[in-house]
């Protein structure tokens, strides 16, 4: 096992695609000389480890417990990415930092901005994920007390969930903006007279 955690330190993505490619070729090889066997399992190999250059098993491990509510064993496997361009596949960059920003959201929730941001900004391919971004954002806004902004990020939000995953979550907020100016009414000088 630590074998394997120093091995994927070293590789970057070019070099498991390389390496996937040399495995398929031997595979290929080892076929046409009839060995069906080995054939069939240097195949299954480099196929898995093809599926590495595209789904970054660390990324995957790291969605494993933040689903499991386990944060700091999260951030634990997403630091073992030191540098996102050199081991992520271009379309996985966005889902990084969206999954950075969840992971700092539990510890600091302002400070997550930059990170949503920069995951909207990378772009990613299902919207769901695009209407989480915009949801947590519009939290933020909400927290820094910017109305304007937490609207508009909603709206973007309800747009971008064409599967109503993040429905409730979004009618919870909608309903947390509307209490937040019902509190705005009575502070600012609105009283009622007896």
């Amino acid at each position: 096992m630590q074998t394997c955690f120093i091995v994927q330190k070293i590789m970057s993505n070019i070099v498991r695609l390389i390496i996937a490619c040399v495995f398929f070729g031997a595979a290929v090889a080892l076929c046409a000389f009839g060995f069906w066997g080995w054939g069939i399992l240097v195949l299954i190999l480099g196929g898995m480890l093809l599926l590495t250059y595209f789904f970054n098993e660390n990324m995957i491990i790291a969605q494993f417990y933040l689903r499991k509510e386990k944060a700091e064993k999260a951030e634990e496997w997403l630091l073992k990415i030191s540098d996102y361009g050199k081991y992520l596949h271009k379309g996985q960059y966005g889902y990084y930092n969206l999954l950075l920003g969840l992971i700092e959201s539990r510890k600091a929730p302002l400070k997550s901005e930059k990170y949503f941001k920069k995951s909207l900004a990378l772009g990613m391919r299902m919207s769901h994920n695009t209407a989480l971004a915009k949801l947590s954002l519009a939290g933020i806004a909400m927290a820094k007390r910017n109305k304007r902004e937490a609207q508009q990020y909603l709206q973007e939000a309800a747009k971008d969930d064409k599967n109503k995953l993040l429905a409730e979550q979004i009618k919870m907020m909608k309903s947390q903006m509307a209490q937040m100016d019902k509190q705005q009414v009575v502070r600012g000088g609105f009283r009622p007279q007896f």
